[in-house]
């Protein structure tokens, strides 16, 4: 199970990062931060507690950006948040940001250890402004990789069964994708139940923002104690889960030059462990030129069902975005062009900086 407490000498970190709601309403997280210790990332031992510490600064960073809100962003990240969290990230191979790995794949815990994983029995390590609705998002985002497991192991199996060549373990492995990903789709359906798009709109999404191609840090940031130049690395974006960059390399899927570009550049923000993953697929020989030089129809239909259960769940995809952003962008707008209409929790006016725009800045 996830480890979920830092070592004794990092109980500064933890107790903030456990609090981060509270003090980001009170509007009391800056000065807290100010006050943390400065403490090394050395006594931090094995991948395990260096995700959690990766996670537990980069929850704090986002709170301490974003406290304001876009209007009230700063340009320095004070050095005892910076320097640890560079330290961390270096060791990690990850960018000193909040990304999926982060977010997602390092938050979750079960309430009972020995139940199962299904979202009754699962609980995020850290939170931000957002409750059930954050809560909610983290955890869906989940039960999405969770349902992509066994799709991850027939990319594998596929593999050795064109190296072999074996057509029946090829079929199987096939059959047992388009199942993942036809599964992947109906764990994303959950977000409905769980999500509510004026929250995620405008209170969660502010908090996922990075520093590059945002236009309410237009110069990046200092990490201060780290280097003198300011530094711009993109928010979190489901784009930086390894799941479907696997997928894609498997089946040759190509996307749009523009779409390409920013898909690779996600890459950088994947544990190296990922990426490699991702790599090594890309290396191997074509599934697609193997299934039609066999001339095989069953395995032909087995591919286009695969490709099939990919484009359903992208356009599915696709229809969240248009109910959390688009739609709830212009209900936000709306809002800001009449005062006072009691349309929520939103004090001030919601964020407009990346209305059309992905947090990871697609």
């Amino acid at each position: 199970s996830t480890k979920t407490e830092l070592p004794a000498p990092y109980s500064p970190w933890m107790e903030i990062a456990h609090d981060l709601p509270r003090l980001i309403a009170s509007h009391r997280l800056r000065s807290q931060v100010h006050q943390m210790p400065q403490l090394s990332a050395r006594h931090l031992r094995g991948r395990e507690e260096l995700h959690l510490a990766h996670l537990v600064l980069s929850f704090i960073t986002m709170g301490y950006l974003w406290q304001e809100g876009e209007e009230g962003t700063v340009k320095v990240l004070p050095r005892n948040l910076a320097v640890p969290f560079w330290e961390v990230s270096q060791a990690l191979g990850l960018p000193p940001i909040l990304s999926h790995a982060d977010f997602v794949l390092a938050n979750w815990r079960r309430k009972n250890p020995s139940g199962p994983l299904e979202i009754e029995n699962l609980d995020t390590i850290i939170s931000l402004p957002g409750g059930q609705s954050l809560q909610g998002f983290i955890l869906v985002t989940f039960l999405v990789e969770k349902a992509a497991v066994p799709g991850i192991k027939a990319i594998v199996q596929a593999i050795h069964a064109i190296l072999r060549p074996d057509k029946e373990a090829l079929h199987n492995a096939l059959q047992e994708l388009a199942e993942a990903i036809r599964d992947m789709s109906k764990a994303l359906r959950r977000m409905h139940d769980y999500v509510d798009p004026e929250v995620f709109y405008t209170v969660i999404r502010i908090f996922l923002s990075g520093w590059k191609d945002n236009p309410a840090m237009p110069e990046g940031l200092v990490y201060e104690g780290v280097s003198e130049e300011p530094m711009a690395y993109s928010g979190g974006s489901a784009a930086q889960s390894t799941v479907l960059h696997a997928f894609d390399e498997l089946l040759g899927i190509r996307h749009s030059e523009e779409s390409t570009a920013f898909l690779h550049r996600m890459r950088d923000y994947m544990p190296p462990p990922h990426r490699a993953f991702v790599e090594e697929i890309h290396r191997a020989p074509s599934l697609k030129q193997h299934v039609l030089s066999s001339g095989d129809a069953r395995l032909r239909t087995a591919f286009n069902q695969c490709v099939s259960a990919l484009t359903d769940f992208r356009s599915y995809h696709i229809t969240i975005v248009t109910k959390y952003i688009t739609v709830a962008a212009a209900k936000a707008k709306a809002g800001r062009a009449e005062p006072g209409d009691g349309a929520g929790p939103s004090v001030g006016k919601p964020p407009s900086a990346l209305e059309a725009k992905g947090t990871g800045g697609a």
